[in-house]
């Protein structure tokens, strides 16, 4: 089997998915090339004088990993302190799916920098200072190749 049970239930039924008016941060990353955009809008409140992600949702174009990823990463996060959507990592997504075909670990990438994506565009709208090096992207699109 190509891909595992937790990919396809996320692929077929994902979670979050949609838009959200005055989300508090956006982050789109993705290539036409490869083929896979992905949008992640965050809602942040203070919980406890704590940043937490409230609510999530995502739309992405792309394949199926792609859509699963950004599921999962949805998932991962919500109900979190903004600290730990920020150290979500895109081998974190592979585990917590169940794993990844090696041509499709891209996807796992392109969800945690569409999550990075929406905590940088978060701390910009609200002047908050953050260290440059937590937001480097990863995405290579020529590892894209299908």
């Amino acid at each position: 089997m190509l891909y595992s049970e937790k990919v396809m239930d996320h692929f077929t039924n994902p979670r979050n998915v949609g838009t959200m008016n005055n989300a508090d941060g956006i982050g789109e990353v993705g290539n036409a090339k490869c083929g896979d955009i992905m949008k992640i809008f965050l809602k942040i409140d203070k919980l406890d004088g704590v940043d937490t992600v409230t609510d999530v949702k995502f739309c992405t174009f792309g394949c199926g990993s792609a859509i699963a990823s950004s599921s999962m990463a949805t998932e991962m996060i919500k109900g979190k302190p903004l600290s730990s959507a920020l150290e979500l990592t895109n081998k974190a997504v592979v585990e917590a799916l169940d794993g990844l075909p090696a041509h499709k670990l891209h996807c796992s990438v392109l969800a945690e920098e569409a999550v990075k994506a929406a905590v940088k565009d978060y701390y910009d709208k609200n002047g908050i200072e953050y260290d440059q090096s937590k937001f480097a992207m990863k995405h290579d699109c020529e590892h894209c190749g299908e």
